[in-house]
């Protein structure tokens, strides 16, 4: 049998462990509810969450992709050290950034190849490693 949106996102969020609240629902079904990955800023999730006549504000969002993130179901890429994207997509893989249109999309994995990486300073160990590659449009000189 068929799983509806909101049916895809309950499971989503219970697999978390996260109370099912009517705000969480309903960015839960705008993010995960087709079954498709995504990257969304903050101000993007809340404006398609507008678009769809939902009342939810701003700092709700905000919240919540918090809450998404601290339960592990979104994880936060930020670009330029101040503008987050939520990635539905929680494995480990790289990302294009698009400077012309300030869309972070997945990038291909098998094709990157890290071969070595910086000893961390002394009691630290490296928990995560995040490549964004940044593109713009070749210059026509």
């Amino acid at each position: 049998m068929p799983k509806t949106q909101a049916d895809r996102a309950g499971t989503w969020l219970a697999r978390a462990g996260l109370r099912p609240t009517r705000q969480r629902l309903t960015l839960a079904t705008l993010l995960v509810g087709d079954g498709e990955h995504r990257h969304v800023t903050a101000e993007n999730l809340y404006s398609l969450a507008l678009e769809r006549g939902e009342k939810v504000a701003l700092a709700t969002v905000y919240n919540t992709l918090r809450a998404f993130c601290d339960a592990g179901l979104v994880h936060e890429v930020t670009v330029d050290g101040s503008k987050s994207y939520f990635d539905t997509r929680t494995d480990d893989h790289p990302h294009f950034y698009w400077e012309n249109s300030s869309d972070l999309t997945d990038a291909p994995a098998a094709e990157m190849t890290i071969s070595h990486l910086p000893e961390p300073p002394e009691g630290m160990e490296i928990a995560k490693v995040d490549v964004v590659i940044r593109l713009r449009p070749k210059s026509q000189a």
